[in-house]
């Protein structure tokens, strides 16, 4: 099965978006979280790096859940590979 150039065009670009966010997930789950701990100082009535750790990635990874999907969509719709199409 050879595939199209535009099909290849489509999983490009689902590649790229997929490294993109998983350099985010990295950043959010060892960077932030590693040297969150330096940052001294309360964030809602509790120290910076216990929100990170317990409220701020989650937040982060629902926020890149709802942009994939919201981009793939989108992309799906214009290479017209879109669920009901």
């Amino acid at each position: 099965m050879t595939l199209t150039e535009r099909q290849r065009e489509y999983w490009r670009k689902n590649l790229r978006l997929t490294a993109v966010l998983m350099v985010i997930w990295f950043l959010v789950t060892f960077g932030v979280g590693y040297f969150a701990r330096d940052l001294n100082f309360t964030f809602f009535g509790w120290p910076f790096s216990f929100w990170v750790g317990g409220q701020g990635a989650l937040i982060v990874y629902v926020l890149m859940i709802w942009f994939y999907a919201r981009t793939m969509n989108r992309l799906d719709q214009e290479f017209g590979v879109a669920e009901g199409e």
